[in-house]
């Protein structure tokens, strides 16, 4: 089990991680809060890490915060919801903001999350509800760190954006609507998924 990593940050292409290790690279999925407040590569990074073994493949998930690890952990324990929709969660809204929702019912709010259906938010309100009373306080997972500026910060988000699970013309449409000259692609996609939904 691996709980925590503490290395350099080699490189970042949303979701994807690379942390090195003593000399060796760890691959890691990151929801985008925790991808918006990483420093620079080549800097020190410490996670807090989720490891994963299925059938077919092993997978590790990195997270700044331990109020989204603790989320993400406890999305997976919803009937239909797999490390796909959770780190989609993550990264559309807050782990505070999250709790408010589920602790007021708000199906509406949470089914503007990519791959998350009236059925499925339902449960979450049902089984999540006495789970995250802890998250409505906490660290919220959005940052708006820029660490530094892309060679093109649109395309960056719009393929960040398609992986988290939007459909190409709806990335292109936000994107366009949102992008500003001297965004960084983590402002644009932060942006992107604040009008998504409807914040």
């Amino acid at each position: 089990m691996i709980g925590r990593l503490r290395g350099i940050l080699v490189s970042k292409q949303p979701p994807w991680l690379m942390v090195e290790v003593g000399g060796v690279g760890y691959e890691l999925e990151a929801p985008m809060s925790t991808i918006y407040d990483l420093p620079a590569t080549g800097k020190e990074v410490t996670l807090l890490t989720h490891y994963a073994v299925k059938e077919d493949s092993v997978a590790l998930y990195g997270f700044l915060h331990e109020a989204e690890r603790t989320l993400f952990r406890n999305l997976q324990k919803v009937s239909g919801i797999g490390a796909k929709i959770s780190l989609a969660v993550l990264s559309g809204v807050s782990t505070s903001d999250f709790a408010r929702l589920v602790q007021a019912g708000d199906v509406v709010a949470l089914t503007k999350i990519p791959g998350i259906g009236k059925k499925t938010a339902e449960r979450m309100v049902v089984e999540l509800r006495d789970r995250v009373d802890g998250l409505a306080t906490a660290l919220p997972g959005l940052g708006a760190q820029s660490t530094g500026a892309p060679l093109d910060p649109a395309g960056e988000a719009t393929v960040a954006l398609q992986q988290l699970g939007y459909k190409p013309a709806e990335v292109t449409r936000l994107v366009q609507k949102v992008a500003a000259e001297g965004d960084t692609a983590e402002s644009i996609i932060r942006k992107a998924l604040r009008a998504a939904l409807g914040n």
